[in-house]
């Protein structure tokens, strides 16, 4: 059985249509990489198993339950976090009080403070700065951190990448490798398709509310993913 299994997933803005039938699936373990241009609905595609954007309840199954429309703080307390779009930290919290924010709602596991403060050394040097006051490449650090200070079997990252410098993108990919290492199963939504590719065991493609293609990264030509990317 797949930890996560999605069936004909659809999702709307009131009368807009963002998704059309999503199938998707991801066992334990396993890094799934989605990626797709602006507007493509990954963003959306992840906050409706976040239980930001209500879904029918039987089109998402976590751990072969349907939680499809459940309420954000019970997705978190049942084993899924999102890292968001543009991190959302507390500003006038400091990276500590972030990083505890996080537990708020935690599943039962091992991830704790002295463990995020191993896998992110320089979170430790800053634990007493306010979040308004680091770099983005930190601020990214304390986002994933605060997810996975609520245990999740299920991590969910949203453009990791946006407006980081190459080198501190590599570094946050490779925290990342450390994380997969423990066994969590991982979502990545990405625009920068080399490094989603290169950590991921399999990917999706969507284009305008749709999976255009799917498959192994190492099985797929640079020319397959061009034209389900842009639909030339």
């Amino acid at each position: 059985m797949s930890l996560l299994e999605i069936r004909k997933l659809s999702a709307y803005y009131e009368d807009f249509q963002a998704l059309f039938d999503i199938n998707l699936h991801a066992d334990q373990g396993e890094t799934i990489a989605i990626i797709g241009s602006n507007g493509a609905g990954k963003s959306t595609f992840l906050q409706s198993i976040a239980g930001v954007v209500p879904v029918a309840k039987e089109c998402i199954l976590f751990n072969g339950k349907p939680i499809g429309g459940m309420n954000a703080w019970d997705v978190v307390s049942g084993g899924i976090a999102l890292v968001p779009e543009g991190r959302r930290l507390f500003s006038s919290l400091t990276v500590e009080e972030n990083l505890q924010m996080g537990a708020y709602r935690a599943a039962k596991g091992d991830w704790t403070l002295e463990k995020i403060y191993e896998l992110f050394p320089r979170l430790q040097e800053r634990r007493t700065q306010a979040a308004s006051t680091l770099s983005g490449g930190e601020q990214q650090m304390v986002a994933i951190g605060r997810a996975l200070m609520s245990n999740p079997k299920l991590l969910m990252c949203d453009e990791l990448s946006l407006g980081l410098a190459p080198i501190i993108i590599s570094q946050i990919y490779a925290t990342l490798a450390k994380v997969k290492e423990r066994g969590t199963t991982m979502l990545i939504v990405e625009q920068d398709i080399r490094q989603a590719l290169a950590i991921s065991d399999r990917f999706y493609c969507f284009r305008a509310g749709r999976v255009s293609l799917d498959g192994l990264p190492r099985e797929v030509s640079q020319d397959q993913i061009s034209r389900a990317y842009f639909g030339v």
